[in-house]
């Protein structure tokens, strides 16, 4: 099988991707030796910002043009298991760098006020987080991906057991890890699985966890469908897809604010699925493509069913998101340019809308002590820019045009059209609904007298706040208006994926 188009390396003189993953752990480090609460958050602001900076930079150097990896670094690591240190990055992944950048920048500065408690700590946590989620994206080597992949537990772990703002943070906490770490057992049975087969048709004999040469191995059917199938049910579990799902509500109702942004703006786990499990098992993929559909067209009703039920907005937020991710998967099912062009469209959306949002119900929460609606209600008249910008964000979570919401849900019902016109139409109700849940919220939460005195009494936007939802908006409106800016960096990747897809072996199943 040809699949050269997907293994161009350019070469790179300046270490962009390690840089990006060393500058925010090197500043995490820093902050324990600064003397005053103040001087640390400034530092990680400052910390944080250069990595923006350098993302940005690292995203200029990537030629939109070539569908292959490049700014490949590369170093033995562990050599009697042929490990490397192998990092890349290509069109797919090349934007998320850039907003996981801008998202954390977000996040400490929404942040800013509302932690007290043991700042050095919560900021160090914070820069160590993004720093590993920075290696998620750019490992090429599976077991230097798996590392970066099971480091993201730690940092969030003890975020959520000592700065939830829930009576059952600490079970939270426990949740998300017990769930994150059964979710990884078989990624790294089907990883091992990956290198021992590639030990046993190489002329050396020798293990190989490298994504570039896996790539070109034609695995046998049974394998194919072995490796596909615990690489999408160990990522299903951090994307989350249901039934697997139940972590992310108590997570979102217990944990930070800042946090929760971080778990709903970065879906990992559809990154994985679009990363590795697909291109390295395309055949399987093929014959299980009804079963990715199912489970996306499933969770993107049952989320937006569930959403529609809840009386409070991080609830609301957290089954929303896990509809959204459910079209994306069906996105990503369809197999054809614009399903997986729409659903690479709404992944990079999601640290901007759904991050943007989960901030806003934070500081909501800092204000009111709650974002239930028996204590919301009215806000509207004291809190005009706040239901402003709310009403933008959730514009664009339910794809008005203008956005870039509506982009990415209006190519992925193109592709799923395309590939099955019946899913289409299910897949549009599901679009529906979530108009229906955001609209019946904004209205008990916005509209009307305010009841409560603390609502009548609460203070509009902060300059800081303003500055963090201001950012997030102009780029909601940006992709909405010139959607070729992101099509630009993606279409070659993409076109590269879906050449590779299309080129397994004829399927036996396929999408209703």
């Amino acid at each position: 099988m040809n699949v050269e188009p997907l293994l161009v390396i350019e070469p790179v003189d300046f270490p962009f991707l390690s840089l990006l993953i060393l500058l925010p752990l090197a500043w995490a480090l820093l902050l324990p030796w600064l003397r005053t609460d103040r001087m640390v958050r400034y530092v990680a602001l400052t910390g944080a910002g250069l990595e923006l900076l350098l993302a940005i930079a690292m995203l200029f150097s990537v030629n939109p043009d070539i569908a292959g990896m490049q700014l490949v670094e590369r170093a033995d690591w562990i050599p009697s298991l042929n490990v490397h240190y192998l990092l890349g990055i290509d069109g797919i992944a090349a934007l998320f760098p850039p907003l996981t950048a801008l998202l954390f920048c977000a996040v400490i500065l929404a942040s800013w006020t509302s932690i007290q408690t043991l700042p050095r700590l919560y900021f160090a946590l914070l820069l160590a987080l993004e720093s590993v989620t920075m290696g998620v994206f750019c490992a090429l080597d599976l077991v230097l991906f798996f590392l970066f992949w099971e480091l993201t537990l730690a940092p969030i772990y003890f975020l959520i057991s000592l700065w939830g703002i829930g009576p059952e943070r600490r079970f939270a906490a426990v949740k998300y890890t017990l769930f994150m770490l059964t979710g990884g057992i078989p990624i790294l049975f089907a990883f091992i699985l990956l290198g021992l087969h590639n030990a046993g048709i190489s002329t050396s004999g020798h293990l190989t966890f490298d994504y570039r040469i896996l790539l070109e191995q034609l695995l046998p059917a049974p394998q194919q469908t072995a490796i596909f199938l615990l690489l999408f049910f160990g990522f299903a579990v951090k994307t989350p897809l249901f039934p697997f799902h139940t972590w992310l509500p108590t997570v979102l109702r217990e944990g930070p604010a800042g946090l929760s942004a971080i778990l709903i703006g970065l879906k990992l786990g559809a990154f994985g699925i679009l990363r590795f499990a697909l291109p390295l098992a395309p055949t399987a993929a093929r014959d299980y493509v009804w079963l990715m559909a199912a489970l996306g067209l499933f969770g993107l009703l049952y989320g937006a069913l569930a959403a529609l039920r809840q009386a409070n907005l991080r609830k609301m937020l957290a089954f929303s998101s896990i509809s959204h991710v459910g079209l994306v998967i069906v996105g990503i099912a369809a197999m054809n340019l614009q399903g997986v062009q729409g659903a690479i469209f709404q992944l990079v959306n999601f640290p901007v809308i759904a991050g943007g949002l989960m901030l806003m119900a934070g500081f909501l929460h800092h204000r009111l002590g709650s974002t239930d609606l028996a204590s919301l209600g009215g806000m509207a008249k004291p809190m005009p820019r706040f239901t402003a910008w709310f009403l933008l964000f959730g514009m664009a979570a339910i794809g008005l045009p203008g956005t870039n919401g509506f982009i990415a849900e209006l190519l992925m019902l193109l592709g799923v059209f395309q590939a099955s016109p019946g899913l289409a139409v299910i897949a549009l109700l599901g679009v529906i609904l979530g108009a229906a849940y955001f609209l019946g919220f904004f209205r008990l939460a916005f509209l009307g007298p305010a009841t409560h005195p603390t609502v009548a009494s609460a203070m509009d936007l902060r300059p800081r706040e303003l500055l963090i939802v201001g950012v997030m908006g102009l780029l909601i409106l940006i992709g909405g208006l010139f959607p070729s800016l992101t099509q630009r960096v993606t279409a070659s990747a993409a076109d590269a994926w879906v050449a590779r897809m299309a080129a397994s072996p004829a399927n036996q199943g396929g999408m209703p």
